[in-house]
């Protein structure tokens, strides 16, 4: 097992950190998605299509690779269908599709994936259902969702512009990253395959999220710490103050565990499946909660200032709450880490 990031992965993180920084800062995530910064990030990066296999035209990397991008984007906010496109790439890498997978690779492809809270009606060519939340719904170009088949499950996939679909953006806690309603009504369905046995999609996202998660926490810890050592109470920084000091340590604690379990998940993920249930559930057990915490904390510490709307505390606070429910709340994942340890 090997929890400490190689050169390359290093170099990929400062790649996308020193992009990030100049093309989407925080204020561009008050303003929304911007097609153009998410088309230079494909483009000069090639980040959509990390995960995607070489033979279709990706990267061919891992999950830890693509761990080390999402908690960039993740530390930057940054709005639009990142995340959304890789939850449907790391599901597409257990159910190959040649056009989907080079669309993806290409940045020709926006995607999302859904696990539908009510069931969807498929008569093998068409899907009817409603889908109350759909992440990064009016963005996206292409919806996968698992669909009812003979046997079993089938993942299938939708032209969101295509008829029959309907689409109503939502009014959302985080105010940086859109979700929909989508509704289908007879709306022309691609069957992609039946995922297999122990595939562990389900799993994969919870990793991907839980990267983004630390991403968030590790930004909101460090403008936190930032602001201690340059705001000045009652003749002092407050970062000298004991009861700060002290709740500083205990989130910077919350970075470490945080960042040793999304690391031990990823390389799941790569290398050793059977450990991956575990992992996943693990990580959205813990992870999601700690990076709430932090962020909550990262606001309360600034006082006056971080409640108003100018400044970042809050966008930071709104993404956490979101990403701590957007795979189910921590109580879920905590249930089903209890049952895999049988306790």
């Amino acid at each position: 097992m090997k929890l400490v990031l190689s050169q390359e992965q290093q170099q990929l993180r400062e790649a996308v950190r020193d992009f990030l920084r100049a093309a989407s800062p925080l204020r561009k995530a008050r303003e929304g998605y911007d097609p153009q910064v998410y088309a230079r990030l494909n483009g000069e990066l090639g980040l959509s299509g990390l995960v995607v296999p070489e033979e279709h035209g990706g990267a061919g990397a891992g999950l830890a690779d693509l761990a080390v991008a999402l908690e960039e984007t993740g530390a930057a906010l940054l709005p639009g269908p990142f995340l959304a496109t890789q939850f449907a790439a790391l599901a597409l890498t257990q159910v190959p599709d040649k056009e989907l997978l080079g669309g993806i690779a290409e940045r020709r492809v926006a995607a999302t994936l859904v696990q539908p809270e009510s069931d969807l009606a498929f008569d093998g060519t068409a899907v009817t259902g409603a889908l109350p939340r759909v992440l990064s719904g009016m963005e996206a170009d292409v919806l996968l969702t698992p669909a009812p088949g003979d046997g079993g499950v089938l993942l299938v996939a939708v032209d969101l512009a295509g008829p029959g679909v309907t689409r109503t953006p939502l009014e959302t806690l985080d105010l940086t990253r859109g979700q929909a309603r989508v509704t289908l009504e007879h709306a022309p369905a691609r069957v992609l395959g039946r995922p297999p046995a122990g595939s562990g999609i389900g799993d994969r996202l919870c990793v991907a999220l839980a990267a983004e998660q630390l991403g968030v926490l590790r930004a909101s810890l460090d403008a936190i710490v930032a602001y201690a050592k340059i705001r000045v109470a009652f003749g002092r920084y407050i970062g000298s103050y004991q009861g700060v000091k002290h709740k500083l340590a205990d989130m910077h604690g919350k970075l470490e565990q945080a960042e040793s379990i999304v690391r031990y998940a990823a390389w799941a993920a790569d290398e050793s499946p059977a450990e991956l249930p575990g992992a996943a559930a693990l990580a959205q057990a813990y992870v999601g909660r700690a990076c709430f915490e932090v962020a909550r904390d990262h606001l309360l510490l600034h006082g006056g200032i971080g409640f108003t709307w100018e400044h970042d505390a809050h966008l930071f606070y709104k993404r956490a709450k979101s990403d701590e429910v957007l795979l189910g709340p921590p109580r879920i994942h905590r249930a089903r880490l209890a049952e895999l340890l049988e306790l």
